[in-house]
């Protein structure tokens, strides 16, 4: 890019026009994405219509704008009511709520905002500066290589299973069952459809998440009685409000882990099919087993925040890495943005940085500064969000399960899917009452069918033989990182068991006369 084009398009970015649109599309995306049931790919659907008279570069500035304030948006439930507003959040809930419980929803709000701006700049930056290179390095991937990659995302169960991985194995295992309901993408066989044409295409993921998270939630609280037995009061959660804020040194302890869930963000979202779900799980799961003494991840730490949402953030500009440079959606939001960019004239492929430079790097810039105004929105909303803790259980509930209703039934505007989130929740309640964990069983329903279609086409290709696997350099670099993750893995539940016991010891000691 010449000076003379740069500054041609820095005049585009920086105009009104472009500026607010910019800001509208990050308002409306932060509020999709924090309502459960609704995301960005939605949100881009319902708005795509209203730029069809639009000059091009400001309304495709504003529908990825929408797009990422979503991937923010989503955490803002996932910590204050324990339910993602999108699947990219899952990841966000394990530490965010317990950290809002102890009396400091800024304080988790705010680190989630904080990395996912630095993972969205890092992966706008790759987007603008290693478009073509990345795109180049996806087309590598086939489905051997997205298979691995799946069963790295499936690592993560050991890591959210508690104290009985037998029984987060079982929830995943349940979880990937839920997930192969419908016609076998393959064979075209109707599995676990029972003659129900409405199961033909499967569960929708968002609706059974909605029912595990939200729908269990509010069983909950009704179980325990208005502000529940683990739940704060208003008054309890201002008291609590002197150390709630992100600090100076929450930043520099974050600061590595969003460094590398950024950069691994980038990485796996610039492969088409994959998303910030995996790449949360695989942050989160490092950050974990690398964890220093005294950082309890599970239990409200920060870099427990921090990890998942720069990761889902750093992959969400890199995900339009091959749909921009390739032609190749690599993800539902991708795809739709992909209709966008057709319908206003700039078709994408290889050739779409030659035919029209000014618009693309406009919108490319446009998407790096979009991600400073996501901090200065989040900043100033951040007050009403809060807001959340403080309504009563019981109007919050109510509330709760209008919004999720509501959700599961925009999903594909059906009241199937809120019977299936009914149905789900009820499963949620059993689950938990035998001392089961909910967070595999969501991680199998999400990876689970992934890795299944992409094994068996990989076999295919391979006429039966699993030797595909070892033939493929790719392939072989990411069994060995899978190995060497397990076994770090295997090494970090030793060294937390050892610590629980030791810990055990002294309290036992400290409790002798």
């Amino acid at each position: 890019m010449t000076m003379q084009m740069m500054g041609e398009v820095l005049c585009n970015v920086f105009s009104l026009q472009n500026l607010i649109f910019i800001n509208v599309g990050m308002f409306i995306g932060i509020i999709f994405g924090a309502v459960p049931g609704m995301n960005g790919n939605l949100a881009i659907t319902v708005f795509l219509p209203f730029t069809f008279q639009m000059d091009s570069v400001p309304a495709l500035l504003m529908l990825a704008s929408i797009y990422f304030g979503s991937m923010f948006g989503g955490s803002i439930s996932a910590i204050l009511i324990n339910t993602p507003g999108t699947g990219a959040a899952t990841c966000t809930l394990l530490d965010g709520y317990p950290l809002c419980q102890k009396g400091q929803p800024h304080r988790a709000l705010d680190t989630a905002l904080v990395a996912s701006t630095f993972g969205g700049l890092v992966s706008a930056f790759c987007l603008l500066l290693f478009a073509p290179q990345l795109g180049k390095l996806a087309l590598h991937f086939g489905s051997p290589e997205y298979f691995i990659l799946a069963l790295f995302g499936l690592s993560v169960i050991a890591s959210v299973s508690g104290d009985n991985p037998i029984k987060g194995i079982a929830a995943a295992a349940l979880g990937v069952l839920v997930g192969t309901i419908g016609i076998d993408s393959v064979s075209g066989v109707p599995r676990f459809t029972f003659g129900n044409i409405m199961l033909y295409n499967g569960l929708k993921m968002m609706a059974c998440m909605l029912g595990l998270l939200a729908v269990l939630q509010m069983a909950e609280r009704v179980k325990n009685g208005a502000l529940g037995k683990t739940g704060k009061s208003a008054a309890e959660l201002k008291k609590a409000a002197a150390d709630d804020k992100f600090t100076m040194a929450d930043f520099k302890r974050c600061l590595g882990t969003m460094t590398m869930g950024s950069l691994l963000g980038a990485l796996i979202g610039a492969i088409p099919g994959t998303g910030g779900g995996i790449a949360g799980y695989l942050t989160y799961n490092t950050a974990k087993n690398n964890a220093k003494p005294g950082e309890q991840f599970g239990k409200g730490e920060v870099k427990g925040i921090a990890a998942p949402e720069s990761a889902n953030n750093g992959a969400s500009a890199a995900s339009l890495i091959p749909m921009l440079t390739l032609g190749i959606p690599g993800s539902a939001v991708a795809a739709t943005l992909m209709g966008a960019f057709q319908m206003h004239g700039l078709s994408s492929g290889p050739k779409l940085f030659e035919d029209h430079p000014i618009a693309v790097y406009t919108i490319l810039v446009g998407c790096v500064l979009s991600q400073l105004f996501m901090l200065l929105q989040g900043k100033y909303l951040m007050g009403l969000f809060v807001k959340i803790t403080h309504v009563p259980y019981r109007l919050l509930t109510s509330c709760l399960l209008v919004i999720a209703c509501a959700g599961a039934y925009a999903i594909a505007n059906r009241s199937f899917d809120v019977k299936v989130m009914i149905v789900a929740g009820f499963v949620g309640y059993l689950i938990q009452f035998f001392d089961f964990p909910r967070i595999p069983m969501i991680l199998g329903l999400i990876l689970g069918p992934t890795a299944e279609f992409y094994l068996r086409n990989a076999l295919t290709i391979g006429n039966g033989s699993w030797t595909i696997f070892i033939k493929r350099p790719i392939c072989v670099v990411f069994i060995i990182l899978l190995v060497l993750l397990l076994a770090m893995l295997n090494k970090g539940n030793k060294k937390e068991k050892a610590q629980q016991a030791e810990a055990a010891k002294q309290a036992k000691a400290a409790a002798k006369p």
